[in-house]
């Protein structure tokens, strides 16, 4: 039996997608095949955190999911929202890549070296509200639009077509999108956390299934055999602890926060040794205000990754960071 694979028509949705599909069915011995799933952020216009956020992207590949028109659906990890979708499960976290934002600008430039007033594209309120804490001076732009035609507004980059509008000075975009669409020729600068902390869960994939096919399910139930068992064996393979425990650090953060997708809030957990470290920011909008705290726990385990999450939350909260921003944008 073929698995199909859930995914947004997007080149880099497709892309990632793809690489997800390759490694299950090297894992698990089955073919595989994938299944464009059209969502309403692929047909609506206009700004994202108007439109309620990159979780927009997400709904139609759950419903195809529960209607069993696909057997897994692959997302971007930051874009699905924090609370629970009754009757699917996250079932792999394969491990993640850059977690850092690009900056891909015209000449060359550096944030640094970008001239006062320049325009700076972005779609996310989050990097919206660091690049205006970095740089208060930059005109930062509202944008949509896939990968290339982002890039495509910045005049100069290595592979835009000759009628690209080059209105900007630069973009910034997450650089694992970039590498995986093979764009990172254009990258200017990497934007180390100390200066743009991600997107929980950037960088990251999520490959989602119905609860009863997913590991730990699916494999005990009695009489499980064939295709069903070989997809939860291999969901299982495919995923990374340290990756899961870091992203759902992240994502307790945003949860105990009770910020939508549009609230410019920033978070990176990662593993080293014994412990994991958790560090988090809120940004008022306009870059005025910033409030960043940071926490580590030996608690290795989902649980304790949890409540790392929300004892760094908790810190925020206690900074202000609710007084700054609206972080229920969107939600």
């Amino acid at each position: 039996m073929t698995v199909r694979i859930g995914t947004r028509a997007s080149k880099l949705a497709l892309t990632q997608s793809q690489q997800a599909a390759d490694q299950l069915a090297a894992v698990g011995g089955f073919p595989v095949e994938l299944v464009r799933i059209k969502t309403e952020g692929d047909v609506r216009t206009g700004s994202l955190s108007q439109m309620g956020g990159s979780g927009v992207f997400v709904a139609a590949l759950r419903d195809a999911l529960l209607a069993n028109a696909c057997d897994v659906a692959v997302h971007s990890l930051k874009d699905l929202p924090t609370g629970a979708a009754p009757g699917l499960t996250i079932a792999a976290t394969p491990k993640r890549v850059d977690v850092r934002d690009a900056l891909c600008a015209r000449d060359g430039l550096k944030l640094s070296d970008l001239p006062e007033g320049a325009r700076v594209g972005t779609g996310s309120p989050r990097r919206a509200a660091q690049l205006r804490a970095a740089r208060p001076d930059l005109n930062v732009v509202d944008i949509r639009g896939n990968v290339d035609t982002r890039l495509g507004r910045v005049p100069g980059l290595a592979g835009n077509p000759e009628d690209a509008p080059g209105d900007l000075d630069a973009v910034v975009l997450a650089a694992a999108g970039l590498d995986r669409i093979s764009r990172l020729d254009v990258v200017t600068e990497f934007f180390e956390t100390d200066v743009m902390l991600p997107a929980p869960g950037q960088g990251s994939l999520a490959i989602e299934c119905r609860t009863a096919d997913a590991p730990g399910q699916a494999v005990s139930l009695e009489g499980s055999q064939g295709a069903q068992n070989a997809l939860a064996q291999a969901l299982a393979a495919l995923n990374d602890e340290d990756t899961r425990l870091a992203v759902t650090a992240e994502r307790a953060v945003l949860a105990r926060l009770e910020a939508g997708c549009a609230a410019p809030v920033g978070a990176y957990a990662y593993r080293k040794g014994s412990m994991l470290y958790l560090e988090a920011v809120v940004c008022a909008v306009d870059g005025s205000k910033t409030v960043r705290e940071k926490k580590a726990t030996d608690g290795l385990t989902e649980v304790g990754a949890t409540l790392l999450g929300i004892e760094v939350a908790e810190l925020l909260l206690a900074a202000g960071a609710a007084d700054i921003t609206d972080l229920a944008a969107s939600r």
